[in-house]
């Protein structure tokens, strides 16, 4: 297959780079600890970067690996100059650990399985979740919601993570 330069690329070329990797780059970058802005910041510094820099686009495996990796680089950078070194050393850890879970879809196919497992959970407990971690409730506050004890709630937490977790871990094996 022949190889496509990017520099210089038509519009509808950039488009489409960005369209294909915008989100599993920002995943990735999430991944690594990157608060949500940054990443986002990352992504369009990745993508300024590499669209100005002959590139050469060989297939869609070769392009993640490639843009993850002046992503990481960036993401390094940034950390050095704020002094971060305890983040930095956790990146190549999370970085493992991203290939291992998402790195062949960008984690398409975790979350996937993430949101079908959520799903297979009762409504209280979809409940509690959705109120921690897309509402950003304390336990308090879930478990007067859930006229529950603060205890009850962090349990029912705990238990929730790990339910999803195993059901995961089975969906992927």
């Amino acid at each position: 297959m022949k190889p496509t330069a990017v520099s210089g690329a038509s519009e509808l070329d950039v488009r489409k780079l960005v369209t294909l990797h915008q989100v599993g780059l920002w995943r990735y970058l999430r991944a690594l600890g990157c608060p949500a802005d940054m990443a986002e910041d990352l992504v369009q510094e990745t993508f300024l970067l590499v669209l100005q820099r002959p590139f050469q686009d060989y297939d869609d495996r070769a392009t993640r690996a490639y843009l993850r990796r002046v992503a990481r680089n960036l993401l390094v950078s940034h950390l050095r100059r704020t002094g971060r070194t305890t983040q930095l050393e956790q990146i190549e850890e999370l970085e493992s650990e991203w290939d291992r879970w998402a790195g062949q879809d960008d984690g398409q196919h975790l979350l996937d399985a993430l949101r079908d497992c959520f799903q297979q959970l009762s409504q209280r407990v979809r409940s509690a979740l959705e109120m921690r971690f897309r509402e950003k409730c304390s336990r308090r506050q879930i478990a007067a919601a859930l006229q529950m004890t603060e205890h009850g709630a962090k349990n029912l937490l705990q238990r929730a993570k790990q339910k999803l977790r195993r059901c995961i871990e089975e969906k992927l094996s």
